[in-house]
């Protein structure tokens, strides 16, 4: 069996939208049967990037998230319009363009936001994964096609020798929101950039004034009591990523000066600025 399956490399994400516009080629003003009838000039984005900033002046990270249909093994959308909706054996979800005809009460099944409503035809839409192409013999829809930092992997996730398989396998990939039990067969790499929070600052020595390079900076979290270390930078930097908001507690070492301790709560990304350490 063939099981398509994206995986979305957010790392790899820089925001060109050349996945959109290939998507619009490909199904504004193309009727595409027996999977979809033309898409409309505007108002649709089958992909779509959602967008996040993290931290504050001067160190925040921007973060694309490509977002279309997941591609359930468990469709929401297929449990409110059984007769419409059904899921091919590669697992691509496919909404009827005929049988769906005057069901826009699909738009609002999707958990994800990936139905659009199609108000001259009469019907709901979404990304079918280019399965017109994929049936004449394409080896991966316009979106990935189009991708030019290789941030969108297309391949067979029952493949075990695929790309896919590996990075899915080795859990570097994973789903988004899976807490919704629907099973999505689109992974995305580096999640936390969109789902998690990071913490940052810069260390320097308050006698010389000059940043502290190699400091060694711990975070723990208060609640967990988990322990994670990093060092400053050439630039005295320091970032934790990945986090849950809490409370945490933050500390300093460099030699020949004072450690520092900082109580944090973190209840949103962000920089703290510049930490003095005092010479011992």
């Amino acid at each position: 069996m063939v099981k398509r399956t994206i995986v979305v490399d957010i790392t790899k994400c820089n925001g060109c939208y050349n996945c959109v516009l290939a998507c619009k080629d490909e199904f504004w003003d193309n009727d595409w049967l027996p999977y979809s009838v033309a898409q409309p000039r505007h108002g649709h984005m089958w992909i779509r990037l959602l967008y996040r900033e993290r931290g504050n002046h001067p160190h925040v990270r921007v973060t694309y998230m490509p977002m279309m249909c997941q591609h359930c093994e468990n469709p929401a959308c297929m449990k409110i319009a059984p007769d419409a909706v059904y899921k091919r054996p590669d697992g691509i979800v496919i909404i009827d363009p005929v049988k769906a005809r005057g069901r826009k009460d699909l738009i609002n099944a999707c958990p994800y936001g990936n139905i659009f409503w199609n108000e001259e035809k009469n019907v709901p839409q979404k990304c079918t994964m280019c399965a017109h192409l994929l049936d004449q013999g394409w080896k991966e829809p316009r979106c990935v096609q189009a991708c030019p930092t290789g941030a969108l992997i297309f391949g067979d996730l029952d493949d075990p020798k695929s790309e896919v398989f590996k990075l899915v396998a080795s859990r570097k990939a994973e789903p988004y929101k899976p807490e919704l039990g629907t099973k999505p067969s689109v992974y995305y790499i580096g999640l936390h950039r969109y789902t998690k929070e990071l913490l940052a600052g810069s260390i320097a020595l308050k006698d010389t004034d000059e940043v502290a390079v190699g400091a060694k900076v711990t975070l723990v979290n208060k609640k967990a009591g988990e322990k994670i270390e990093t060092k400053t930078n050439e630039f005295g930097l320091f970032e934790f990523d990945n986090l849950e908001l809490g409370e945490y507690t933050l500390t300093v070492e460099y030699p020949g000066y004072k450690p520092a301790t900082i109580d944090i709560t973190l209840t949103k990304s962000i920089y703290i600025g510049y930490i003095f350490l005092e010479k011992a």
